[in-house]
């Protein structure tokens, strides 16, 4: 999850939904409520401990955060030099993530989930061709970047480094991990924190409620995504009045000058291989336990 977490077009929230932890997970961070508070207040640590699942969150964070902190750098310098097969491999994570997704969790045989779908796919590629939006600088712009970012991070199929992206915050977020920036990095752990816990329980009532018709969507978003790790980019200039944005745009291999389309062919297997292979071991290990 750390790893998809710290790359645009991936989500983390995918990837505890194919290893079998997502609900999981949901309900951990709702148990975070008015009880736990006064169950903290009072000191009971143990019981706190039990309600929150602390003993998994413990072993995720810290899995998460080693990934985040040890992979920024290298994810960093793979999407400067080796664009195109880095993009190619996240395809085949996200293209068999949505294929497992349908596969699993909805059938798209109603109208509603049909159209649930089908909204998904176009809110995803109007998120992808959408040009960056100025959005608030320093301490503050952090805070709320966080805040929207967490909330993406746990739905699959929406990344929220994408959403970092969009924002203009992708870079400021990752030179504050490379670097350390302690207040930087507080700023935007509380935003992460405050995003998480509003939009937590908004996500584990709709799933409870309208689980079909919000994982069809959801499945609809992963799909959709794939236009946003399109390997093949071309810089397109788009003029809006005295104003002129440069903006990255999907093309055909053959209209950039190296696309490596060997090198991406094999690293988009890669990725297909890599989810399917997490996706047996987890299925595996619970039909153990």
């Amino acid at each position: 999850m750390g790893m998809a977490d710290i790359v645009p077009g991936v989500s983390g929230g995918t990837i505890a939904l194919i290893t079998g932890i997502y609900e999981r997970l949901l309900s951990a961070i709702v148990a975070a409520d008015a009880e736990a508070v006064a169950l903290l207040l009072r000191g009971r640590w143990r019981a706190l401990w039990f309600r929150l699942d602390g003993a998994f969150l413990a072993v995720l964070l810290c899995g998460i955060l080693t990934a985040i902190f040890s992979m920024a750098s290298g994810i960093h310098w793979l999407l400067s030099h080796y664009p195109q097969p880095l993009w190619a491999f996240f395809s085949g994570l996200i293209l068999i993530s949505a294929v497992l997704l349908l596969r699993d969790e909805v059938t798209l045989t109603r109208p509603d989930r049909f159209i649930g779908f089908t909204v998904g796919v176009c809110v995803a590629v109007g998120a992808a061709l959408m040009p960056p939006v100025p959005f608030l600088a320093g301490l503050p712009g952090l805070f709320f970047a966080g805040a929207i970012a967490i909330c993406a991070m746990i739905l699959p199929g929406v990344s929220g480094s994408f959403m970092l992206v969009l924002m203009g915050m992708y870079e400021p977020v990752l030179s504050a991990i490379k670097t350390v920036q302690v207040t930087e990095l507080l700023t935007l752990a509380a935003g992460c924190v405050t995003g998480l816990g509003l939009f937590a329980r908004l996500l584990d009532r709709v799933l409870k409620s309208y689980r079909a018709r919000a994982m069809a969507f959801l499945s609809g978003v992963l799909m959709g995504s794939l236009v946003a790790v399109w390997p093949w980019r071309a810089k397109i200039l788009i003029e809006s009045g005295a104003d002129a944005v440069t903006v990255m745009r999907p093309v055909l291999p053959g209209a950039v000058s190296e696309p490596q389309l060997g090198v991406c062919v094999a690293s988009f297997f890669a990725g297909l291989f890599l989810v399917w292979g997490v996706q047996r071991l987890a299925a595996t290990r619970h039909v153990v336990a």
